[in-house]
């Protein structure tokens, strides 16, 4: 396959108003996917979501640009979570789905992901059609003067969320015995999130919930929870969740202020679905960055874990091709298909509540499903080429490896978002761990 320009793990990042993160590359990203899904001959209609960066208007607006040229209806919902507007795309049997968003970067970035008809990622080869699009005339693909587009705003799409997320969570229950501290992050469910646990009875503690174009991240949110966990602590409250930007992913705090991650998570999940005999496809499907107690836990629970590179576009991909209903990342994306087609922050919260309520006991036991092998991650940032094809680089991780042995692992990869070289090391001996991946470290920073 092609290499793609514009394209990452994760749909087109970058730093708002520098390439790709243009108002020119938006509007001709509308322009060549809108002309991929125009291939009827019906009314073709796109659905566009935000969360609430400044750099939002500004991208929105062009992309409604873009789409309009090639003959597209737009069909504008403001500030919504990722999920949201997956799932909007299916209801509104709209062709295409477009979030805006830089996920749980700093507010300077924005981004733009794209959802298919099905409400699914679109995959590699779409995603390089488009891109291919984009490096021709743009002008062939604009529509007649009699079919561009029009664009219109959904008034109740928030109301068609909070239904749809509360949905997910037993009719039966209520959260009326839980203090929730609940952290939006400033970020795309400000608004959403609170209703869903106020209207299922949560005594509800908000924090994250006063965007201003800035602050998205800001010292709060999945990426930032030392405010969570304090927050917890001070209110005396039983558990506290924390959405990220566009509130796909979900962290935990429990009610003595520690955090609980992606992993352990999955586990609680994957464990109250087997009890209930809902766990489909025999395990849950990870990425290899998951630790090795997940692994180790579910094998002695009799189901399997399955991995795949770091992306929940690729654990989705392998959850449809194998038949799993679960999966996620560490970092807390978990994607449930019996529910929806991408990481849920706000459903997956609903999921872990709904054990919590089922225990009636404290979530720091609750929470605490597996002992983790002892892992250490490591961002090193770097400027121009990526440092990874260093001869140097090479020998240290080999050498990394042979330290381990079979006590451990090493993943050494580049982020798929960020100009970082992410260390990552696995292994039952901590004290070699730490001195295998400070080898790494060092050997990355020299090879700039």
């Amino acid at each position: 396959m092609a290499e793609r320009q514009y394209f990452g793990t994760d749909g087109i990042r970058g730093t708002a108003n520098t390439s790709p993160m243009t108002a020119e590359v938006a509007m001709h990203v509308g322009m060549a996917a809108g002309q991929y899904f125009t291939n009827g001959d019906h009314r073709h209609r796109v659905i566009i979501g935000k969360d609430t960066r400044l750099s939002g208007y500004m991208l929105e607006a062009a992309m409604t640009s873009g789409f309009a040229s090639v003959g597209m209806d737009v069909v504008l919902v403001g500030p919504m979570p990722t999920p949201a507007i997956a799932m909007l795309t299916r209801s509104l049997r709209a062709d295409l789905g477009v979030m805006i968003s830089a996920s749980h970067n700093a507010y300077a970035d924005n981004g733009i992901k794209l959802f298919g008809p099905d409400g699914f990622k679109l995959s590699d080869e779409i995603e390089l059609a488009i891109e291919t699009a984009m490096q021709g005339p743009m002008d062939d693909l604009l529509a007649g003067s009699a079919d561009i587009g029009r664009a219109r705003r959904l008034d109740d799409v928030q109301g068609r969320y909070v239904e749809f997320a509360k949905a997910t969570f037993p009719a039966s229950k209520r959260l009326e015995d839980l203090k929730i501290v609940l952290d939006c992050a400033n970020g795309a469910a400000y608004k959403v999130a609170p209703a869903v646990l106020w209207e299922l009875g949560a005594d509800l503690v908000t924090i994250g919930v006063s965007p201003d174009g800035f602050n998205i991240n800001e010292g709060c949110g999945s990426t930032d929870t030392d405010l969570l966990c304090q927050t917890v602590v001070d209110e005396r409250a039983d558990i506290g969740i924390a959405l990220d930007g566009d509130a796909d992913r979900l962290l935990v705090s429990d009610e003595k202020g520690r955090l609980v991650d992606g992993d352990q998570l999955m586990a609680l999940i994957a464990r109250s679905w087997q009890q209930s005999g809902r766990i489909k496809g025999g395990g849950i499907v990870a990425t290899v960055m998951s630790n090795l107690g997940l692994e180790r836990h579910l094998e002695g629970l009799g189901l399997s874990l399955a991995r795949t590179k770091v992306g929940d576009r690729y654990v989705v991909e392998h959850m449809r091709a194998h038949g799993f209903n679960l999966g996620g990342e560490q970092s807390g994306h978990m994607v449930m298909t019996d529910y929806g087609t991408t990481g849920d922050g706000l459903v997956s919260a609903l999921q872990v509540l709904d054990a919590l309520v089922d225990s009636g006991k404290p979530a720091s036991e609750v929470c605490a499903v597996f002992d983790r092998t002892p892992q250490i991650l490591e961002n090193v940032r770097f400027t121009g080429a990526s440092p990874l094809n260093d001869a140097t680089l090479k020998a240290a991780i080999a050498e990394g490896d042979a330290q381990m042995g079979d006590k451990g692992r090493l993943v050494i990869r580049p982020s798929g978002t960020e100009p970082l070289i992410r260390v990552m090391g696995e292994c039952n001996d901590e004290a070699l761990l730490r001195n295998i991946i400070s080898d790494i470290v060092n050997a990355v920073k020299a090879a700039q």
